[in-house]
């Protein structure tokens, strides 16, 4: 299954559409304006959530909380590297390789790949692919790639912040 996500360019508050292969709307992720960290709600047609994607904010590096159900199903911790950045997912047996900077990477579970996202570069906003390429994951997917795309974007920004001083 493929699926389509764009993110919008001018919003205040995180606020998006994931598509199907044929256009249809599948998904809707809505984020809250103003909350401690980064909070994504991912729900159904009917505004019914289904996932929960959770920024932990008193961590050295970043985590991101997966909850189904109010249950924490996954937790997603951005290891302490120095040359390439390096994700794990606590409670699910997924380990996730590719380049992160470019957008392109899979999620792999035992030896398998499972999902696989690549950004689309010619587009206005954020816009990504998504193959999933196993059955009854696509839920808990889309949660722990819209927890690492949160990751990568706070350090982008964090990183072409500029600081001045005055000098005196």
């Amino acid at each position: 299954m493929r699926l389509y996500m764009k993110q919008k360019v001018f919003s205040f508050k995180d606020r998006f559409t994931i598509k199907d292969e044929s256009g249809e709307d599948r998904y809707f992720v809505v984020g809250k304006l103003i909350s401690l960290g980064k909070q994504l709600s991912i729900q159904d047609a009917e505004q019914n959530e289904l996932a929960f994607v959770r920024q932990k904010v008193l961590s050295f590096l970043p985590k991101f909380q997966v909850e189904v159900n109010g249950d924490i199903v996954a937790e997603i911790v951005k290891k302490f590297t120095f040359l390439k950045p390096k994700y794990e997912v606590v409670g699910l047996d997924w380990t996730i390789e590719g380049d992160f900077f470019s957008h392109n990477y899979s999620i792999i579970e035992n030896d398998k790949i499972i999902v696989s996202i690549h950004k689309k570069w010619m587009s206005w906003g954020d816009s990504f692919e998504i193959d999933i390429h196993t059955q009854g994951n696509e839920v808990l997917t889309l949660a722990v790639v819209l927890a690492i795309d949160a990751v990568i974007d706070a350090q982008s920004s964090a990183s072409s912040s500029v600081s001045f001083s005055s000098g005196d």
